[in-house]
């Protein structure tokens, strides 16, 4: 059973009809398609279940993504993705793709943040043989003073992005505090949230669903481009039924611009794809 509804005029219309059709991300000026092929199911040291499969795989599944008009490539330091997409992207022109990644802001034993963005972004660029990112996030955002606490990586990230280096900026999301300061906060273009039907820590979200929903209502009304992650409960949501309402649920809410979902195999990129286009139609 669905949640409650929680349409509301300040939330915009999604205009999509097709998974890769292409929408508009808040008020960027990029235009992306409404479905994102992620790269780190179960990511992490630089590594993701998708890299893991090895680099034909890898390739495999995101040329299906592309072949059904998918350019958006979800990405990220933690998952070690950039090398392989990097092989993916070779011949395809700039122009007809969607890059995003993000900084792991945090020390860890597989890397040693800078403290800013800029020594990042500039390898992140080198490791995708591109010279600029269309988007680059704060990665997992766990409480409310990340504004604060990351105020060098905004300020670094603020002049790449006069400097043409990255489009949009923004940050994801893994609490309910930090999505609200997100929501609001006028550095923001671009926010990934965890969002589906059930809501709740228990399906991988950061608030019950009433509340998350109105949040991301919010944040869609102040012109922030919202990615929905974490549709199918990361997992958790595995039959065919459970994805399915999760999918209209966060559509027919209005409750993202676009989504992100890490399928792993070519067979399931076709499922989604199929079940993202039923969705749509309504």
């Amino acid at each position: 059973m669905l949640g409650p509804t929680l349409l509301g005029a300040e939330a915009p219309p999604i205009t999509a009809r097709r998974a890769g059709s292409l929408v508009s991300l808040g008020s960027t000026g990029i235009k992306a398609s409404f479905l994102a092929q992620g790269t780190g199911y179960n990511g992490y040291n630089q590594s993701s279940a998708q890299t893991r499969a090895g680099k034909e795989a890898f390739e495999r599944l995101v040329r299906r993504a592309l072949e059904h008009g998918i350019n958006f490539l979800d990405m990220a330091d933690l998952y070690g993705s950039h090398p392989f997409v990097k092989e993916v992207i070779r011949d395809i022109p700039r122009r007809r793709l969607v890059l995003l990644s993000k900084i792991w802001p945090r020390p860890a034993k597989w890397c040693t943040p800078s403290g800013g963005a800029r020594a990042e972004v500039e390898r992140f660029c080198r490791e995708l043989n591109t010279d600029h990112l269309d988007i680059c996030l704060i990665h997992c955002m766990l409480n409310e003073q990340w504004p604060a606490e990351f105020a060098r990586i905004r300020e670094e990230l603020a002049a790449l992005k006069k400097e043409g280096k990255v489009r949009a900026v923004g940050v994801s999301c893994h609490h309910f505090g930090a999505l609200k300061v997100a929501a609001r906060d006028p550095w923001v273009d671009v926010i990934f949230a965890r969002v589906n039907h059930k809501g709740g820590k228990q399906y991988s979200c950061d608030a019950p669903i009433g509340e998350l929903s109105a949040v991301l209502r919010q944040a869609r009304g102040n012109g922030k481009a919202v990615v929905g992650m974490k549709i199918f409960g990361a997992g958790k949501l595995t039959s065919p039924e459970a994805k399915d309402a999760s999918l209209k649920y966060v559509i027919q809410n209005r409750l993202v611009d676009a989504m992100t979902i890490g399928t792993t195999t070519p067979a399931q990129v076709d499922d989604t794809v199929a079940r993202v286009d039923r969705a749509l139609a309504g």
